[in-house]
């Protein structure tokens, strides 16, 4: 769509700068112009030197002739002196009007070329940064506006225009993985309902057994279709920031899990044991606090070995506060521990089929910690067990 004329800042700038300009050489040239007029008006040369000049030179004219009397001559004379330095005057005036005027004309005219090519070089860094977001689409963040010169305002607005185009372009990426990855690990259990009931539809000579294995194996898939959503709704949730905060003590949240947690383990069976410390004082959301120490919990119960144990503790210190769960299974090797924190990832991927889980459990607990302002760590070996430890800022009653 076509602009207006004085739609363009340029031209508003340029006829700003022109205005301004004008009116100051206006009052300028008014002010000189007044002060010429008034100085002739109040300082009559007719009635002073000229005057006095023509008046002696008629006496000694008088005095070499003694015949001419020089008062009625010097009267008759006056007036037309006056009028002829009346006229003279009002001719210097109107050829200063004139001459004021077209100066001024000329001031306006050049100004505003002037104007016109100063605004364009102040505003050049905003045409480019006008071109470059014209250029930006959702799919194609890579482009950066990079504008060189001095640091001043324009540099400023291009350089946070630049930080928020690698923030959308990290967001999108982290939004485009997690899309891939979502509708990758949905795609196994769908395939293998679609198959499955694919091959008992088609068999002529299927029995009500093949039907009721196929019917098994669905419900084993839509268990893991549904834990995915689940966790990917949990994972999603947590992405914003946690609205809900206030001062908790996760002493009584601790124990409190640990008892829920008391029934599972002896189906496992494990023992599960808890040393809590007192006055466990943090700012936070307490129901994502319960749910990262209760993924925590159900890792741990998941990979002990028979008559295992998983240990709870949890202190704090002048700064922190800790909540450790540690286990004696299998282990991590050095190159999970890398992983072990990444959407999506599930060890064993055999049984991590079997138990129909999504890879986000780590995920969201290491997402809650952060979103508290602290962390999770993981300390292994293979074969010996792994802790982790959720770290949170310790809060001080006032």
């Amino acid at each position: 769509m076509k602009k207006p004329l004085l739609g363009s800042i340029r031209i508003r700038l340029a006829f700003l700068y022109s205005i301004l300009l004008f009116g100051l050489a206006s009052l300028v040239v008014g002010g000189i112009y007044l002060s010429l007029s008034r100085a002739l008006d109040d300082e009559p040369m007719s009635r002073t030197a000229a005057f006095q000049v023509l008046g002696e030179e008629m006496e000694e004219l008088n005095v070499r002739n003694s015949v001419v009397d020089s008062a009625p001559v010097l009267e008759e004379t006056q007036p037309y002196l006056v009028a002829f330095e009346q006229a003279v005057n009002r001719r210097a005036l109107t050829q200063l009007r004139s001459y004021s005027v077209a100066s001024l004309v000329a001031l306006f005219a050049a100004s505003m070329v002037i104007g016109w090519y100063v605004s364009g070089m102040v505003l050049r860094p905003i045409g480019r940064i006008t071109a470059v977001a014209r250029h930006i689409q959702a799919t194609d963040l890579s482009q950066r506006i990079e504008l060189g010169g001095p640091t001043d305002e324009l540099r400023d607005l291009a350089d946070t225009f630049d930080n928020m185009l690698d923030r959308l372009d990290e967001a999108f990426e982290g939004q485009r993985r997690f899309i891939q990855e979502a509708s990758h690990e949905l795609r196994n259990p769908l395939a293998v309902l679609r198959t499955n009931l694919d091959v008992v539809m088609d068999d002529p000579e299927a029995t009500t057994e093949d039907f009721r294995m196929a019917g098994e194996v669905a419900g084993r898939s839509a268990i893991r279709m549904s834990a995915l959503v689940d966790d990917l709704l949990l994972y999603a949730h947590h992405k914003r920031p946690d609205a809900q905060r206030e001062p908790l003590d996760l002493s009584v949240l601790v124990s409190e899990t640990v008892e829920d947690f008391a029934a599972t383990a002896a189906r496992a069976p494990a023992a599960l044991n808890a040393v809590v410390a007192p006055g466990l004082l943090v700012v936070g959301d307490g129901v994502a606090l319960r749910r990262a120490l209760a993924n925590l919990l159900n890792n741990a119960l998941r990979v002990v070995d028979p008559q295992g144990s998983v240990a709870v503790t949890a202190g704090h210190d002048d700064q922190q506060i800790w909540i450790s769960v540690a286990d004696d299974g299998p282990g991590l090797s050095a190159q999970d521990l890398t992983r072990v924190f990444q959407r999506f990832w599930k060890g064993d991927r055999a049984s991590s089929r079997e138990d129909g889980r999504s890879g986000l459990g780590l995920a969201i607990v290491r997402q809650i910690a952060e979103g508290h302002g602290g962390q999770v760590t993981v300390r292994s070996e293979v074969g010996e067990g792994a802790t982790f430890t959720l770290w949170f800022p310790r809060y001080v009653e006032a």
